[in-house]
């Protein structure tokens, strides 16, 4: 995976998107805005991508995006219902067709036997009450996990949510 794999993604989630004259919004943990700063690379992404939500804390994904605080309590930042929420949260409060939440452990600290460093959950939910999530384990250092989870993401919501 790279930047330029990135970028590509970048530009067709952007043409699938204004084609089908949607808007697109992130919520983002451990990608730190690395997915909308993708997105907003593209010249003329204002036609599809209006704002996103980088939510590093448990404190910022509840106040911003609404995850229940028993949720995170329950199953912890990086979980399906937590990135479920998020997503569903990001939807709401950007007024978007598509969401994309990313929450993971990047690294190289944090990792446990049941979450090792490189496990990421991914959620996304669309304007139909459609919603996703799924998990992934990416090998490498810290750089590399988010990458890894900018270019799932995209390839995901391109894939999955914007081809019809």
């Amino acid at each position: 995976m790279t930047e330029t794999n990135l970028h590509q993604l970048s530009v067709a989630v952007g043409a699938a998107l204004k084609a089908a004259g949607q808007w697109v919004t992130c919520a983002e943990s451990c990608t730190g805005g690395w997915v909308a700063k993708a997105i907003t690379d593209i010249a003329g992404s204002s036609a599809w991508f209006d704002r996103g939500f980088v939510t590093y804390s448990n404190a910022a994904k509840h106040d911003l995006l609404g995850v229940a605080e028993s949720t995170l309590q329950e199953y912890g930042a990086v979980s399906e219902q937590v990135v479920r929420e998020m997503a569903e949260g990001a939807l709401h409060a950007a007024g978007a067709d598509v969401a994309v939440s990313i929450s993971g452990i990047a690294g190289p600290d944090g990792g446990t036997a049941a979450k090792p460093v490189g496990t990421v959950w991914f959620g996304f939910a669309d304007n139909t009450g459609r919603t996703h999530a799924c998990k992934q384990l990416f090998a490498g250092d810290r750089e590399s996990v988010r990458l890894q989870a900018a270019v799932f993401s995209l390839q995901t919501l391109l894939d999955d949510f914007l081809k019809k």
